[in-house]
């Protein structure tokens, strides 16, 4: 393998490997933001269940659950967001796993076409010392 090839080749695992480093990190803050709503629903229930059994509690569930609607809209919106994040940082490596596959294979191409040119030229050289035998 060339030695242009094997740069190309190098730089582009090296891009495949920051793009899975970064997909995992965005997964990771996507399942803590998903985390992070399912306690928001497990509190709201639990503060449900508190204002059923204390009048006190039930007097004081709606200004609750306003600070709760404020907190799971922003989770919302987080998740949102790093659904977006994702799905681009998963292009970005679909696309560079494609680039990564063209470089290996233009360097297997350029491999085989010169074992090829390799055998055509030692062919052609048997071919002479045959003919220069016979005319000889």
């Amino acid at each position: 393998m060339t030695a242009w090839a094997q740069s190309l080749i190098r730089i582009s695992n090296y891009e495949v490997e920051t793009l899975q480093k970064r997909l995992a990190e965005i997964t990771s803050r996507k399942a803590s933001a998903e985390m992070r709503l399912a306690v928001l629903d497990a509190e709201v229930e639990i503060e449900r269940e508190r204002a059923r059994q204390d009048a006190d509690a039930s007097m004081l569930l709606q200004a609750y659950l306003g600070g709760w609607k404020a907190r799971k809209g922003a989770a919302e919106s987080d998740l949102t967001s790093l659904d977006a994040e994702e799905h681009g940082a998963r292009d970005a490596l679909t696309g560079a796993f494609e680039e990564l596959k063209k470089f290996e294979h233009v360097a297997e191409m350029t491999r085989l076409n010169a074992l090829i040119a390799a055998g055509k030229r030692e062919t052609a050289a048997f071919d002479e010392m045959g003919l220069r035998r016979r005319a000889g």
